[in-house]
């Protein structure tokens, strides 16, 4: 059988592989019911589903025909690293500078990433998925996320 689209034969494989994986670590938590699900249950679900849908791409890239073959092109590295670098110094930063401060540094920080990156849509984007995040998160579901600098709710007892 010849691969008929290199590009997506290889997106396939990474979705089903990590579908796989997610699937397969959901086993090690509570599955609970359709009524009450535990904490495996979503994980699972979605990990079985990328692996399909990994398994119809794949098998579209085995199966139906492409110009030129779809070559992958070169491993865009810069992106890469930006958007790791964004999301690790934001798990750093969230409890130390709140949510007010790490999530649009987050956003403005790995809009840079991309070659159509324009500052008024960065900052726009920051302050409504800010506003959201703190609508779901802080207000909604009532979770204890940091939300202001920790120097700024610092208690003195």
């Amino acid at each position: 059988m010849r691969i008929k689209s290199q590009r997506d034969f290889w997106s396939g494989l990474m979705f089903i592989a990590i579908g796989v994986a997610f699937a397969w670590g959901a086993t090690e938590y509570s599955f609970g019911s359709s009524a009450r699900p535990g904490p495996g249950y979503f994980p699972f679900g979605l990990g079985i589903l990328m692996a399909v849908l990994g398994a119809i791409v794949t098998f579209k890239a085995l199966t139906v025909e492409t110009v030129d073959g779809d070559p992958i092109g070169a491993f865009a590295w810069r992106p890469l690293v930006i958007i790791i670098g964004s999301v690790i110094a934001f798990g750093f930063l969230l409890p130390r500078a709140g949510m007010l401060v790490s999530l649009p540094l987050l956003v403005l920080v790995s809009s840079l990433a991309s070659d159509e990156h324009t500052w008024k849509g960065s900052i726009i984007n920051a302050v409504v998925l800010t506003a959201m995040s703190y609508g779901v998160f802080v207000v909604g579901l009532k979770l204890t996320i940091p939300v202001l600098p920790a120097f700024m709710t610092a208690t003195g007892a």
